[in-house]
């Protein structure tokens, strides 16, 4: 059995910048998360608590994701393509009226994001069937 080998330097520094930009969306979800469960009043109490919820456990998890693909695992990657995927579909949709500014930033995070995960360095890096590791 071969040794795993390290990231190329293209491949970290690619999966560093996706891991940035995902790291800093996952933090913007768990401040809306706080946000909203700080803000439930008695009549959306259930509606309150289970979107502040569901935005946190949501942000956690892509925080995670963003973590364990930095270090190089290549199953971390799948959950940030399809979630980008999603997210420029929601950027899509918002792109009319009051928040076509969100759309943009949604938008263009997630084409950064998924530029990052699906550049052919990254493809070479996380293909392999060996782990990988950093150098």
């Amino acid at each position: 059995m071969t040794p795993p080998e390290p990231l190329k330097k293209s491949a970290r520094t690619l999966l560093g910048i996706a891991a940035v930009v995902v790291a800093v969306e996952a933090l913007a979800y768990v401040v809306l998360a706080v946000l909203d469960v700080a803000d439930v009043s008695r009549d959306r109490l259930g509606l309150g608590v289970g979107a502040g919820l569901l935005l946190g456990v949501y942000g956690l998890g892509q925080l995670f994701a963003a973590w364990r693909v930095s270090q190089g695992e290549s199953w971390a990657r799948s959950p940030l393509i399809v979630t980008h995927l999603i997210q420029l579909l929601l950027a899509w949709n918002l792109r009319d009226g009051d928040t076509t500014w969100l759309a943009i930033v949604m938008g263009v995070s997630a084409v950064v994001v998924l530029g990052c995960l699906l550049a052919p360095p990254v493809n070479r890096a996380l293909g392999r069937d060996i782990p990988v590791v950093r150098d």
